[in-house]
């Protein structure tokens, strides 16, 4: 799922199509949740791809822990908690439909 799918698409006054900014909820601690801790650093990325097979969903990683402004790589004894997929994807439905 890509985090684009609930962005808007703004119009300026010349025509140009643009993407808003997307601001997520903040996803809540579930019982369900993996903790990690990196040993050596790591990419957000990278971490995608082990957990959910896919590297574009990055960013559910990045926004249940405060990262990823600027960068995807993740400094080695970091702490993540690492939300499963089931319990995130529920909570961005939930929003898409409260749009």
């Amino acid at each position: 799922m890509s985090r684009y799918t609930i962005t808007d698409i703004i119009k300026d006054d010349n025509g140009k199509q643009r993407k808003a900014t997307t601001i997520f909820p903040s996803i809540p601690p579930s019982p369900n949740d993996i903790f990690i801790i990196t040993t050596t650093p790591d990419r957000l990325d990278k971490l995608a791809n082990t957990f959910y097979q896919d590297i574009t969903l990055w960013w559910v990683i990045a926004a249940a822990n405060g990262l990823g402004k600027g960068t995807l790589i993740v400094p080695g004894n970091t702490k993540l908690r690492i939300p499963t997929k089931t319990d995130f994807l529920d909570r961005v439905v939930q929003t898409n439909k409260a749009r």
